[in-house]
């Protein structure tokens, strides 16, 4: 459908230029809590990965809120990295009013669907992140462990492997980008063989142990690195099939255009926000709880065991991720369901919760 707006559906003059009936103004706000998101964790990075300065120091630097508490001023360098980074969250509010106003007449289950679809590449590309990269950690520990390394990689190389602040970046990172090409050239939902390989890997803990009476720390690292990701992961496809407990009581005797009003507050006032909650306080600093094991690259003190902890703190942030997106599609869906537009979908999960 074209984005154009016939001259007899325009409104007066400069009004097309913002949204302004109640679907656009419900979809600029699904659209720029996405965009947000993206931007917030750009800028997370930007900043305690490559020691941008942010937009906080900018305006610090700059007296925008009182005297500057900065013990350094900006050099001309940062300051110009610092308008960058205001101005990424800028275009995180023009471009999805740019977008909604040049595609008026999709509808609010149309841009639903739209999210709903970013959330399942994110979850494809995390499922392939964490099967690559558990299945070669843990070919690299259990050489490792039987010293078995050096003679396939070398000494140089077996000893940097030792280390995680070589193994993330030069074995992780490359495997990571992998799973985004290969998240956008499938299409299906992966995530749901996890759980068939977190139950193969159980029972190889379990024949080692009961039969052959061997045991690595590295078998039970793979098992809750991928058990991990399964409940995370999971998340946003369980709350598409309206999948999650909730108490019903009256819920399940309400009607779907109730259930949308339901949906629809309550994706924004606690599901959007305990997303927003869980991305500030975990990347909210160096010592937060996502950014520091990511930045030290963080691994368990069981000896030859798996060097992925740092990982399973950013599974936090992408669950916060896919849960914030697919909560703005809740919210589109449960607004269409109120006004009762075409189109309800009957979710798998729904009433019995």
């Amino acid at each position: 459908m074209s984005g154009s707006v016939s001259p007899e559906t325009s409104g007066p003059v400069g009004v097309d230029y913002f949204p302004t009936t109640g679907t656009e103004l419900a979809r600029t706000f699904a659209w720029i809590v996405t965009a947000a998101t993206f931007v917030f964790a750009l800028n997370a990075y930007l900043i305690f990965g490559l020691k941008w300065p942010g937009f906080a120091a900018l305006a610090d630097h700059l007296e925008w809120f009182g005297p500057t508490t900065l013990k350094t001023p900006l050099d001309d360098d940062a300051v110009l990295l610092g308008w960058l980074q205001a101005a990424s969250y800028a275009l995180c509010l023009a471009v999805p009013v740019l977008f909604v106003v040049r595609t008026k007449g999709r509808s609010l289950r149309q841009d639903a669907m739209a999210l709903c679809g970013l959330t399942n590449y994110l979850v494809r590309a995390a499922f392939w992140m964490v099967v690559l990269v558990g299945l070669a950690d843990m070919v690299i520990s259990f050489l490792r462990v039987e010293g078995f390394l050096e003679a396939v990689v070398g000494t140089e190389l077996t000893k940097d492997l030792g280390r995680s602040q070589f193994r993330g970046p030069v074995v992780h990172v490359p495997l990571i980008i992998l799973s985004l090409i290969i998240g956008l050239l499938t299409r299906s939902l992966s995530f749901v063989w996890l759980t068939l390989l977190v139950v193969v890997a159980e029972l190889l803990i379990v024949v080692s142990r009961f039969i052959f009476s061997y045991e690595q720390a590295f078998q039970g690292d793979l098992v809750r690195f991928w058990y991990a990701a399964l409940f995370l992961f999971a998340s946003a496809y369980t709350l598409f099939e309206d999948g999650h407990v909730r108490v019903d009581v009256l819920y399940s005797g309400f009607t779907d255009k109730v259930r949308g009003a339901v949906n629809a507050i309550g994706s924004v006032v606690l599901g959007i926000s305990l997303c927003w909650v869980i991305l500030i306080i975990g990347v909210g600093g160096k010592s937060s709880i996502i950014i520091n094991p990511l930045l030290s690259f963080e691994v368990s003190q069981s000896g030859f065991g798996m060097y992925v902890k740092y990982l399973m703190a950013g599974f936090l942030g992408i669950f916060a991720i896919t849960m914030m997106i697919q909560f703005a599609s809740y919210f589109l869906e449960g607004l269409a369901d109120y006004r009762e537009d075409p189109g309800h979908r009957k979710p798998a999960g729904d009433s019995g919760h």
